[in-house]
């Protein structure tokens, strides 16, 4: 019976999460990881190596319908994986030398995910501001200018960037990774701009969620729960999130993330 309810508790935080990423378009793993570890008590590696591989499944369609809508530039795709992928095995190399020392990570874990959740939720109230400007200013920016020469460059080193954090925290693939090519890609439309963020989030998130099932910090039966309870709530969230000014739930969702990220750094 215990398990059964630990099983549905699993089920509802899926759903609890999925009508939120539908509702707000915010990223799973900004909300999966830290309501598994504040409201579930379970360990930050379990909950950052599910979450990552819940995030690989559940984005897996998306890749699917941003590239038949041509809405994926694979050469970004390309530059980013360049830096992420051999970042986020190195990344888990160290969490195994860690683990294989007898060193506890959860810490280091804790203090990443909180860092990245504040970060994340300037993200979410800025970023409209941040399209808006780089919409209108993309020709004459001096800032902009100044990337040009070295974009591909700097791809390279935010997707190593990314490859790090989100292989410690499981954050940072959807919000901070679109920021990023915002500001590298001006000229991008924004549709183009997250169906390339996504197509960089799978292999990257299931390149580290592989690692961290190596490392034996994956749950399957939580990770069962999750997709049960995740993936249609995802759409009825899409569905009611029509109704409710964009705003009001971005706000809402930012200061959430805020205090979840204090919370964790305490």
């Amino acid at each position: 019976m215990d398990l059964l309810a630990f099983d549905l508790m699993h089920i509802a935080a899926g759903s609890l999460v999925g009508f939120i990423i539908g509702l707000t378009g915010v990223g799973g793993g900004s909300l999966m990881t830290p309501i598994l570890v504040l409201g579930f008590g379970i360990s930050p590696a379990i909950a950052v190596g599910t979450d990552l591989l819940y995030a690989a499944m559940t984005k897996a369609s998306g890749v699917f319908f941003h590239h038949r809508n041509k809405t994926v530039d694979w050469k970004i795709v390309g530059l980013l994986a360049l830096g992420s992928v051999p970042s986020a095995l190195i990344t888990v190399s160290l969490l195994e030398y860690l683990k294989a020392a007898g060193l506890n990570s959860d810490r280091l874990m804790m203090l990443t995910l909180s860092v990245m959740l504040v970060l994340t939720s300037f993200i979410i109230l800025i970023k409209g501001r941040l399209v808006s400007y780089v919409s209108h200013n993309h020709s004459d920016s001096a800032f902009v200018a100044a990337l040009k020469r070295y974009r591909p460059h700097l791809t390279v080193f935010s997707g190593a960037a990314l490859g790090i954090l989100v292989t410690i925290s499981s954050v940072g693939a959807g919000a901070i990774g679109s920021a990023i090519l915002f500001l590298l890609y001006p000229r991008k439309k924004p549709i183009q701009i997250v169906g390339t963020d996504i197509a960089h989030a799978v292999p990257l998130t299931a390149i580290a969620g592989m690692g961290h099932l190596h490392l034996g910090s994956v749950d399957f039966d939580l990770l069962t729960g999750l997709l049960i309870g995740g993936i249609p709530a995802i759409y009825f969230g899409s569905l009611f999130g029509r109704y409710i000014p964009d705003r009001y739930l971005k706000s809402f969702i930012a200061l959430l993330l805020f205090a979840m990220g204090v919370k964790l750094a305490l």
